[in-house]
C-alpha cells in the first residue's frame, strides 16, 4: 500500500489510527485560480525507488509497481511453475494527460482542427509513447510483464468501484478456475492539474474548510463536498489450499462479492440507495451469510451532501434497526477519495483492522446531522474486536460493488 499517509500499510494504519489527516495544500502544481487548492498528495520521487520503466511508464506504474513489491515481498510468486494460472485485476483509469503535452499538441493543430502529423513528431518536446503508456489498460499489463503472470490480465475502468470491483472479480476468476493466484487491488495517480480541474470544474470538490486537514468530513453536517486523494493497494488473492501449500501468511479471508449499476444518474446515487442495498445484500449473500453476521462497515463515506445519508439509507435498509448497532466509518476522512485505488486500499486497510481488532474513525466529525445518525466511529479509533465486515464502492454512472471480508481468525 501506498497513500498521502504513508508508503506501505503499518506506517498508513498507524497514522489513522491516531486520526491524521494526509490533505494538504497542493505543491504539485500551482492551484492559483482554481477554487479547491488541497489534496492527499503522494511525493512520488521521495518515496518510490527509481525504475528502468519509469522514463516511459505512468505514475499509475509507478504506484502499481511500488504496492505490487511489498505484497510480492510477502506472497511471492516463484515456485510457481504454470505462470498461465496467474492473473492480474487492477482497478484504475491511467494517467490524464499533463498540460505540458496538451499545449504541444494544440501548438500543431490549426484552427480548423487539423494536426499538422510531421510537426508534432519532429517537436522534441512531444513523447509519441506518452498517450499509450497513460492507458488504463497499459499499468496492469506492464505489471503482469514485471510479475511474468501470463494468465488473464482485467483492468477495471468503472470510477470509484474499480479496485473493489477488481478484487471481486479477482474472487471470480479463482471460483471459476480460470486462475490460481490473482495479483489485485487498485491504483490511481490523480493530482495531475487536467484531472484536478475536471472535479473542481463539476463542483464535487470540498470548497469551504478552515484547514485542508478538516475538509473531508463524511457524515458531518458541514460537509460540502470530497478531497481529491492518490494511492495503490495490491493484495495476492489465492485459494487457501494453495496460500498454506506455500506456507504463507494469511491476512484475511474474502468470503463474498456483490456488485450492481444504478441506472439513474452519472453523477449522483439512487435516492433510494437501490443499486447500493442490492450490492451489500449480495456481498453477504455470497458469503453464505447474513445480515446479524456482519461486525463492521467499511463506507464508501464521500463526504458529499448526496452520498453520505444515502449510504446511510442502505445500511438502514440492509440491516434493519440493527443498522444502529454496527459500526460504519470512512477512511475517505483521512486518506482522500483515491478513486480507482479508493476499494483496493480501504478493503486492505478493513482486514487489518480486523487483525488488529481495531475499528479506525471517521475524523471531522463536529455537527451531527439527522439525516446521518448511525454510528461513524467519530474522531477516535475504537479497540474491538471483528470479524466480518463489508468495504462498500459507489461510483460514478451507478456503479455499486461492495467486499465481505472475513479476518483470518474465522479460517479453520
Amino acid at each position: 500500500m501506498i497513500t498521502a499517509l504513508g508508503a506501505d500499510l503499518h506506517t498508513t494504519f498507524e497514522a489513522m489510527q491516531a486520526g491524521r489527516s494526509g490533505v494538504r495544500r497542493l505543491t504539485r502544481f500551482d492551484p492559483t485560480g482554481l477554487p479547491v487548492d488541497i489534496g492527499a498528495e503522494i511525493d512520488v520521487d521521495a518515496l518510490i525507488a527509481p525504475h528502468a520503466l519509469d522514463e516511459h511508464g505512468s505514475s499509475e506504474l509507478r504506484l502499481l509497481r511500488h504496492a505490487a513489491e511489498q505484497a510480492l515481498a510477502g506472497a511471492p510468486l516463484d515456485g510457481i511453475e504454470d505462470r498461465g494460472r496467474i492473473a492480474v485485476a487492477i482497478g484504475g483509469h491511467g494517467c490524464t494527460p499533463g498540460v505540458q503535452s496538451i499545449h504541444t499538441t494544440i501548438k500543431h493543430t490549426d484552427a480548423d482542427g487539423h494536426v499538422d502529423m510531421t510537426g508534432l513528431r519532429t517537436d522534441p518536446a512531444f513523447d509519441t509513447l506518452e498517450w499509450v503508456s497513460r492507458s488504463p489498460e497499459t499499468a496492469p499489463t506492464l505489471l503482469a510483464h514485471l510479475l511474468d503472470a501470463r494468465g488473464p490480465v482485467l483492468p477495471v475502468v468503472s470510477a470509484c468501484a474499480a479496485g473493489t470491483q477488481a478484487i471481486g472479480e479477482g474472487l471470480r476468476m479463482i471460483r471459476e478456475g480460470r486462475a490460481d493466484v490473482v495479483v489485485t487491488g487498485g491504483a490511481e495517480p490523480l493530482l495531475s492539474y487536467s484531472y484536478y480541474l475536471g472535479f473542481a470544474i463539476l463542483g464535487a470538490l470540498s470548497r469551504r474548510y478552515s484547514s485542508p486537514e478538516t475538509a473531508s468530513r463524511p457524515f458531518d453536517r458541514r460537509r460540502n463536498g470530497f478531497v481529491i486523494g492518490e494511492g495503490a493497494a495490491v493484495l495476492v488473492l489465492e485459494t487457501l489450499a494453495g496460500a498454506r501449500a506455500r506456507g504463507r501468511k494469511i491476512l484475511g479471508e474474502v468470503l463474498g462479492y456483490g456488485d450492481s449499476a444504478d441506472g439513474y444518474r452519472i453523477t449522483d446515487m439512487h435516492p433510494e440507495a437501490d443499486g447500493a442495498v442490492q450490492a451489500m445484500q449480495a456481498a453477504i449473500a455470497d458469503a453464505g451469510l447474513t445480515p446479524q453476521d456482519v461486525d463492521y462497515v467499511n463506507a464508501h463515506g464521500t463526504s458529499t451532501p448526496i452520498n453520505d445519508p444515502t449510504e446511510t439509507l442502505a445500511c438502514k435498509r440492509v440491516f434493519g434497526e440493527r443498522a444502529y448497532q454496527v459500526p460504519i466509518s470512512s477512511n475517505k476522512s483521512m486518506i482522500g477519495h483515491t478513486i480507482g485505488a479508493a476499494g483496493a486500499i480501504e478493503g486492505f486497510l478493513t482486514l487489518e483492522g480486523m487483525r488488529r481488532g481495531i475499528l479506525l474513525p471517521t475524523i471531522n466529525q463536529e455537527a451531527k446531522d439527522r439525516r446521518c445518525d448511525l454510528d461513524y466511529v467519530p474522531n477516535e479509533a475504537r479497540e474491538q474486536p471483528h470479524h466480518v465486515a463489508l468495504s462498500n464502492s459507489f461510483g460514478f454512472g451507478g456503479q455499486n460493488a461492495c467486499l465481505c471480508l472475513g479476518s483470518a481468525e474465522r479460517i479453520a
